[in-house]
């Protein structure tokens, strides 16, 4: 690499993108930095490889408006971008974001228009090791499943209002302690979010107090334990849902083969459900009653997600466990038996050997 040096963290990242094929040769790569150490050490490491990939790199930098020094931290993200060479993206948010959950909403959506108006390929985040462990703990303490305890993942399509996006996260084999000593070796200024200290949230709480007293006190590898479940999760939940999509096209399969001759008595509502089965239109996919005998030949893990993926097809609910249960309990119901109300007063009803939606 020319005028840098080969350290630990490259060797790391570049075995990282050969093995997980994360960011292919030639693309077009829209780097999120906001000027902390983590995205300083992604944008350098990848811009020291980019003549062993051919990338074409551009910095973007949104600003949410929510600190004193914002302004001042654009500035100096925009001057990084000048040194560096590389095309720079600048959003201003018109209004202060409520929450952090519109603001992290705003800022993908504002990196979603940039990807598709100036063709990339993706998003790169610097999201870390460290956080991985964060956001399982996070999660867990939530109630969280497997799904979500699997954390941040190599890469994602995130939906957004104005179209989905690939989100792809480099650096989640490489622990913060390890970025900022980058950035110290490669004289790098951080730029410091006081905000990040704040104990009024909750994943700065984790991070400042209660992983160093788990450190401390029970192991004093729980950051790297914790990140290494994620990823051993991570293997599993896309193995499970393998598994939940053979299951899921054979129960769509029996919904075709028998109940267009067989409405008998049903409702309106019922026979209006039965009509979309095998449609192609992807607003009406998930669009079918779900055989109860076929549905009790999968294992109990596999039925959850299969009704988890229905409640959310048909309804558009994230169903919490005690919502997938109660369609669970119904798999071997009597005839008659239903859910307590989901949205819109739609029940799940057991309808024969069928469970159905309706009101």
């Amino acid at each position: 690499m020319t005028g840098s040096v080969w350290s630990s963290i490259h060797g790391k990242l570049h075995r990282t993108l050969r093995c997980q094929q994360l960011l292919p040769a030639s693309q077009r790569l829209l780097v999120a930095v906001s000027g902390g150490q983590d995205s300083l050490c992604l944008m350098q490491i990848l811009l020291d490889l980019q003549p062993k990939w051919s990338w074409e790199l551009a910095i973007a930098h949104c600003n949410h408006g929510w600190r004193m020094d914002a302004d001042a931290n654009a500035h100096h993200v925009a001057q990084l971008a000048e040194a560096w060479g590389v095309p720079y993206f600048y959003r201003h948010t018109t209004g202060l974001p409520p929450t952090e959950a519109a603001g992290r909403c705003w800022r993908y959506t504002t990196l979603a228009e940039i990807v598709q108006s100036h063709g990339y390929s993706g998003v790169v985040t610097g999201h870390t090791a460290s956080d991985r462990a964060e956001t399982l703990l996070y999660n867990l303490v939530r109630g969280s499943g497997s799904d979500g305890l699997q954390a941040l993942t190599w890469k994602r399509t995130l939906p957004t209002r104005v179209g989905s996006v690939l989100v792809i996260r480099p650096l989640l084999g490489i622990y913060r302690w390890e970025t900022l000593a980058f950035c110290r070796d490669r004289n790098l200024r951080v730029w410091e979010d006081e905000t990040n200290r704040s104990l009024t949230y909750a994943r700065n709480r984790i991070r400042e107090d209660i992983l160093p007293y788990l450190a401390e006190h029970l192991n004093g590898g729980v950051e790297r334990h914790l990140a290494q479940t994620a990823d051993l999760l991570m293997a599993e939940v896309d193995y499970l849902e393998t598994v939940t999509d053979t299951w899921w096209k054979q129960l769509e399969h029996v919904a075709q083969g028998i109940l267009q001759s067989n409405l008998g008595d049903w409702s309106m509502g019922e026979i209006m459900m039965v009509n979309q089965v095998g449609a192609s239109d992807d607003r009406r996919a998930g669009r079918f009653p779900l055989h109860r005998f076929t549905l009790s030949g999968a294992p109990l893990a596999i039925q959850r997600r299969i009704i988890r993926r229905w409640l959310r097809l048909q309804l558009g609910l994230e169903a919490n466990f005690n919502q997938v249960e109660k369609v669970v309990s119904l798999i071997p119901a009597p005839n008659g038996s239903q859910s307590d109300p989901f949205k819109f007063g739609i029940m799940a009803r057991v309808r024969d050997g069928w469970l159905v939606l309706s009101r």
